[in-house]
């Protein structure tokens, strides 16, 4: 049974199909300004929720803090969650070779790439998965530098008690601004880790305001150079990124944006449904950076989604 009780969420985009609501999206978003006051906030923000992969800046954070030698495109996939594209398996192995280490050493699920043309490439030549192609290796790959160079243990790097997540609980509490409500297992073996969505919101707008030349604007700072490495070709995060320069933008599964404007202004959403087509938290998101007073007419495209119809579109995903 679930430990804790069913948020109340609310709504936050509709579904329309040929004039009649179709479906509402529900769920939770909250935008801090520039001063990382609350500006904009729908929905229960304060009650736990997992991060999923938007907590992988937090944990390349740890990984700089315990020595990894991790910077540009080697920086990005590891806060990144991957397509699985020639250049992203690539540049995994030159990371794992970089740190004397094999491909055997990840411990992250074998998998098949997630961009669609990646894809079907790889079917087509009859391949079968690989741990190197989970969309989450390039963060593996960097935990595993970080043990390397800290002199960690590397068989059980993704145990709870191992020096290399404790450190990562440390530095999520500390970005966030609370302690870690809950631990489980992440879709890749590692612990995930929950905070409030607020915290979310929190954790990237203290790295966007951290000092200059500070582990924490390595971070952000290799993602919006190398977008492509944090997502992948035709991807929701490098699209925005690309369109919107300094913006940073890391999606997380079931449901969970984090974007982070040049200025400051941070926004994090939940949808409670969990999002599988990916149609509602972006436009979520982006509505809320544009309440803050963001400019995203760049990506104004991605604040509508289309409702398809025999071939042709009948009607659109909005925000509420």
């Amino acid at each position: 049974m679930s430990q804790n009780p069913i948020p109340e969420y609310v709504p936050l985009a509709e579904a329309v199909r040929s004039g009649m609501r179709e479906s509402v999206h529900y769920g939770a978003v909250i935008g801090l300004q520039a001063d990382g006051s609350i500006g904009y906030a729908r929905g229960p923000v304060h009650q736990p929720m997992f991060p999923r992969s938007s907590a992988k800046p937090f944990q390349a954070v740890a990984m700089l803090r315990a020595g990894a030698d991790l910077e540009g495109e080697s920086l990005a996939i590891a806060a990144g969650s991957h397509g699985g594209e020639e250049f992203h398996a690539a540049e995994v192995g030159r990371m794992l070779a970089k740190a004397g280490l094999a491909p055997e050493a990840l411990q992250c699920p074998a998998d098949i790439p997630g961009a669609a043309e990646a894809r079907a490439d790889h079917i087509r030549a009859g391949h079968g998965p690989d741990p190197v192609l989970m969309n989450c290796s390039g963060k593996h790959a960097g935990f595993l530098t970080a043990c390397v160079r800290s002199g960690w243990s590397t068989h059980d790097y993704l145990g709870n008690g191992h020096p290399l997540q404790v450190l990562v609980r440390e530095v999520i509490e500390e970005l966030c601004g609370e302690p870690v409500a809950h631990t489980a297992v992440d879709g890749c073996g590692a612990p995930q880790l929950a905070v409030t969505t607020a915290g979310l919101a929190r954790g990237l707008h203290s790295m966007r305001t951290a000092p200059a030349g500070s582990r924490e604007r390595a971070v952000l700072d290799a993602m919006t150079e190398h977008p492509e490495y944090v997502s992948g070709t035709d991807r929701i995060d490098t699209d925005l990124m690309r369109r919107m320069p300094g913006l940073v933008s890391k999606i997380g599964a079931d449901g969970v944006l984090v974007l982070g404007a040049p200025a400051g202004e941070t926004v994090a959403v939940k949808i409670s449904d969990g999002d599988a087509q990916l149609r509602a938290r972006t436009l979520v998101g982006l509505d809320a950076l544009r309440a803050l007073g963001v400019d995203v007419s760049a990506v104004a495209d991605r604040l509508r989604v289309a409702v398809p119809g025999g071939g042709e579109p009948v009607g659109e995903v909005r925000p509420l």
